[in-house]
């Protein structure tokens, strides 16, 4: 990409940075961001408004369905409905990586140090800001306060008696997920503040905890104590936090010669209560202190006055009475230390939170977390989840550096946008419920609990924070590189789910919205759309109600196909292909119906398919007659690994004939006309067309006798979308639109053929790269990153779609972490250039001894 455009467009965001002091320890490579910095560019969520006239009148009757279900849902069901189109989240420009570790809920932590979005019950996320969470500094010299100050650039209405308003020039955020450093330079005290923020993403016993260690640089000529006081408030701004009956303790732990003590919060709410736990490890030369609680209302003088005053708490003992109703209570936690002139010391904090027994929206069964195995499940974990994180932070820092470290060092051939979009978009995952338990049916070869299972528990993760449905499959198909790669005992076990969902059937009727017809909420050898909504009970009832009937959802099925195989591929479980290859056949023969004229080729009726659920299409389309024949190639391998030749010759049959028809219906001379139809929209260039290709490709297929298209047509159709769809579109500098005209203006048919799509145009890009266009893949990939994270401010919320000018749709939505199947493409091709380099050394080696014998 234009290196002129993207170094500017990083520089802006530390432009307003004053001071030449970079910290301790902070990485070179992460999204950076100075405090002071403010975007320039306010986006608004995509609203009815700005739906063309002519879409309107062609999804009236969806408007009036939705409204009515909406009212329902609202009104008389009081809850929140999956998808609200009337409170799309507004953009704050605030947030940071979260907290927590996979399957605990989370904690955000915004670049300016506020706490401001939660997700503590599995899958419901609130947006607040609680003013009181905070870290003070307190400096002493010879006996005496000489500067005390908030470590916050606001300046709130309550708390009057703190120090606020610090000056966010002096100081920078920096986030290499699951890591996270913000430096702050004291004006004034030649002193420079890095908070360390960690947290256990890796495979491990993920909690939900968080570490902040503190580096304390004192350049000065003389001695300095140093106290950091952690402020939390007992709940997370939400309307439960004046309930009443909350009460706050001290604590003390000691085992294993470590010693940790902190407070103790009791959120005592009738469903999902929960703790949380401030804390810090007691070591020779560290003074421990805190204030049980107070009340994070009015000047607050009192707590303040306290810590000035000596540089630490009272640290009174006994529990706090329960909060009347009306009224919060919070607590403080303070660690002290001596920092010789000229020297570094640090400080150590852990926030933990235990909620282990959760339910639901619906609140019909009790589930478990994870966790719980080894911290139990009574509700009295937080002091050994403190005590645990505090001990064993440095070794998940280890595991983490061992993770990133080949890629962080790779200087030459992998640019510094790209890494810190690879960590940093992981930041989705661990938002999740993981839930322990389940059965499966004995149906189509599924064991009725797979290993993975009974070692794994259930893993369920959202669509979005706005679209909050879980495991949504059509999206799944993209995001899953992520979970393959890194935690591929989760997806086998999401997998498995699926699969055990496939042979059910639920014959019930239920209306859909976009179509405006009733059928059964779920047909037997069909792929789900999802598997539920958080508000109300997962895994046991499918939401969707937007999107078609499942009959019409053909490239759920093809999907789950394809990614049975390239799952495989990548972990070489045997036994896994094995139990799969039943349900992948039961799915393929559900697909057989579409094809309507015998030719081999799956047909469309109405709408393509549930990912492009907005693009009318007629007759076999680029993307879903893609998948078709990707899969139909990926089931011609999986009957050969399982040994069934008369499977392996009908599916070859079916692909031979397929692959003539998609050249013969589709093929233009340059790319994939986007359906068949022969409408004047027909021959749109779909950025996505080439989707069942990067499947095969990242499987380790799509050559030789397992190739569905045409390496040069493939080839050309990936230089057309980059001529088109990348480079003539806001001047080749916002990645992909989803679909253009082959004039070169953007296909406006319908209110999703005009977006971008950040998860598919990394997914672009990967497929770019497994062809050998590696430029080409990075610059497409780059604009969307710094569209998202440096222009428009959406770090960690990056959203399903941003249109060139003026909206975005979904805030933190889970397909841009397709981004690791550029990682996957990359490692493929430094395999295949190694294999190739070897090749050439060993024919050059044997040569001499050719020519000599002759």
């Amino acid at each position: 990409m234009n290196t002129e455009w993207g170094e500017k467009s990083s520089a802006d965001l530390m432009s307003r940075y004053v001071s030449k002091e970079m910290g301790c320890g902070v990485p070179k490579d992460g999204w950076r961001i100075c405090l002071a910095h403010e975007f320039k560019e306010k986006r608004k969520p995509f609203q009815a408004k700005d739906v063309s006239l002519s879409n309107v009148l062609e999804h009236v009757g969806l408007g009036f369905r939705y409204l009515k279900w909406w009212y329902k849902k609202t009104q008389v069901e009081k809850k929140a409905p999956f998808i609200d189109m009337f409170r799309a989240q507004p953009l704050r420009q605030i947030y940071g990586a979260p907290l927590g570790g996979i399957g605990g809920g989370t904690i955000t932590r915004g670049w300016r140090g506020e706490f401001c979005r939660w997700q503590l019950n599995p899958g419901m996320y609130h947006y607040k800001t609680v003013t009181a969470n905070q870290f003070t500094v307190c400096l002493r010299r010879g006996g005496r306060t000489v500067y005390q100050q908030v470590l916050s650039v606001e300046r709130p209405p309550t708390l009057q008696g703190w120090n606020w308003g610090y000056c966010g020039e002096y100081a920078f955020y920096h986030a290499l997920y699951p890591r996270a450093w913000t430096v702050y330079h004291l004006p004034g005290q030649n002193v420079t503040l890095t908070c360390r923020q960690i947290s256990p993403v890796i495979p491990t016993r993920a909690s939900p905890v968080a570490v902040f260690v503190w580096d304390v640089e004192n350049n000065n000529d003389d001695a300095l104590d140093v106290s950091i006081m952690f402020t939390v408030v007992n709940g997370s701004g939400h309307k439960d936090d004046k309930s009443g009956g909350h009460w706050n303790e001290p604590f003390h732990l000691e085992k294993e010669g470590e010693a940790v003590s902190g407070v103790l919060l009791h959120h005592c709410t009738s469903v999902n209560p929960y703790t949380l736990c401030v804390a810090a490890r007691e070591q020779p030369d560290r003074e421990v202190s805190h204030q049980t609680a107070f009340s994070p209302k009015g000047t607050c003088s009192g707590l303040w006055s306290d810590l000035i005053a000596d540089g630490r708490l009272d640290s009174p003992t006994g529990s706090s009475p329960p909060t009347p109703k009306g009224e919060k209570v919070a607590a403080a936690l303070a660690v002290g230390c001596s920092v010789a002139a000229r020297s570094r010391n640090c400080l150590e904090f852990c926030l933990a939170w235990d909620m282990p027994t959760i339910t639901f929206g619906s609140r019909e069964r009790e589930h478990i977390r994870r966790y719980t195995r080894y911290f139990g499940s009574k509700g009295d974990a937080s002091p050994s989840l403190g005590h645990h994180a505090l001990t064993h932070y440095r070794e998940w820092e280890r595991r983490i550096d061992e993770w990133q470290r080949p890629i962080l060092q790779d200087r030459y051939s992998l640019p510094s946008w790209y890494k810190s979009a690879l960590f940093n978009e992981l930041y989705f995952l661990p938002e999740d419920a993981d839930v322990s338990g389940g059965v499966r049916s004995e149906d189509g070869g599924l064991p009725a609990q797979p290993a993975v299972i009974k070692e794994f528990g259930r893993f369920a993760y959202l669509e979005g924070q706005e679209y909050r449905m879980y495991n949504t499959y059509d999206v799944h198909f993209y995001a899953s590189f992520a979970l393959i790669m890194l935690w591929p005992k989760l997806a086998l076990s999401l997998q498995y789910d699926i699969a055990g969902s496939v042979i059910q059937q639920d014959p019930t009727e239920r209306l859909h919205l976009m179509s405006g017809r009733c059928s059964p909420v779920k047909a037997k050898n069909v792929v789900p759309h999802d598997i539920g909504d958080p508000d109300d009970e997962p895994w046991q009832r499918v939401n969707a109600y937007l999107i078609h009937d499942t009959a019409d959802w053909k490239d759920l099925n093809l999907k789950f196909v394809l990614q049975v195989y390239r799952d495989f591929h990548l972990t070489q479980d045997s036994l896994y292909l094995r139990e799969m290859w039943p349900v992948c056949q039961a799915v393929m023969e559900s697909e057989m119906k579409f094809d309507l004229d015998g030719d081999g080729l799956i047909e469309n009726s109405g709408y393509a398919d549930q990912t492009y659920d907005g693009w009318t299409v007629t007759g076999p389309s680029a993307y879903c007659g893609g998948l078709w024949l990707a899969s139909l190639c990926v089931m011609c391998k999986m009957a050969q690994l399982v040994d069934s030749e008369e499977t392996h010759r009908r599916y070859r049959d079916i692909l031979d004939r397929g692959r003539a028809a998609f050249d013969k219906l589709l093929w233009n001379g340059k790319y994939y006309n986007y359906d068949s139809s022969g409408r004047d929209l027909s021959n749109s260039v779909m950025s996505d067309q080439c989707a069942g290709h990067w499947f095969l490709r990242a499987s380790g297929l799509g050559e030789g006798d397992y190739k569905a298209f045409p390496k040069e047509k493939i080839q050309s159709a990936l230089k057309s979308v980059f001529d088109l769809n990348v480079m003539s579109f806001a001047g080749g500098q916002m990645g992909a639109v989803n679909g253009m005209r082959p004039e070169g203006v953007p296909d406006r048919s319908s209110v999703q053929s005009d977006e971008v799509w950040i998860g598919v145009v990394y997914g672009l890009a990967a497929t770019m790269i497994h062809e050998g266009m590696k430029e080409e893949g990075m610059r497409t990939a780059e604009g969307c990153y710094r569209t998202v994270w440096e222009r428009l401010g959406m770090a960690f919320q990056t959203p399903e779609a941003y249109c060139e000018k003026g909206i975005y749709r979904s805030l933190a939505y889970m397909r841009p972490l397709s981004v690791w199947a550029m990682q996957l493409a990359l490692n493929s091709s430094q395999k295949d250039q190694a294999t190739s380099a070897r090749a050439r050394a060993t024919d050059e080696k044997q040569e001499p001894d050719l020519r000599e014998e002759s």
